[in-house]
């Protein structure tokens, strides 16, 4: 597999990290579609979602697959009053990713990152390499620090 962006600049901040590849089944472009090939649980398993806020524009959601991002608990740790997940349309032009390869590593620019705090209770996660096919397996806290995520609760409970 050929280094990913995302793999790149991991390599680069010198953190460790395991490629996890998998089948990519185009009908099936969701999360648990990984899990069921990559033998980690879901709540391991993040999926990376990008909304925008009606005050300071585009805001990246970093939550496990298993489970869906609560728009007003988002909008509340985003400092919005609401905000409303983009366009699939929207997503390469704005991040540089396609959907099932969106990475909260490496984007085109630099937007505010939330990560479920419930990362920090595993000694690794998985986020999308930034193509579909690769998950990144790493260790949560070394991911928050280095994509100045914020830890908070955004799921639905």
């Amino acid at each position: 597999m050929t280094k990913t962006n995302a793999m790149r600049q991991l390599d680069k901040a010198k953190i460790k990290y395991e490629a996890l590849t998998y089948e990519v089944d185009e009908s099936d472009l969701s999360g648990m579609h990984i899990v069921s090939q990559i033998n980690l649980p879901a709540p391991q398993v993040f999926k990376t979602l990008v909304a925008r806020g009606d005050k300071h524009g585009p805001c990246v959601f970093c939550i496990p697959v298993d489970k869906e991002v609560d728009l007003k608990k988002a909008a509340l740790a985003a400092g919005e009053k609401r905000v409303e997940l983009i366009a699939v349309k929207e997503l390469l032009g704005l991040t540089g990713y396609i959907r099932g390869g969106c990475s909260p590593i490496g984007m085109k620019k630099k937007f505010p990152t939330f990560m479920e705090e419930s990362a920090l209770s595993f000694p690794q996660i998985t986020v999308s390499a930034g193509v579909r096919g690769c998950q990144l397996l790493l260790d949560p806290k070394e991911l928050i620090a280095f994509v100045d995520a914020t830890p908070c609760h955004i799921t639905t409970d």
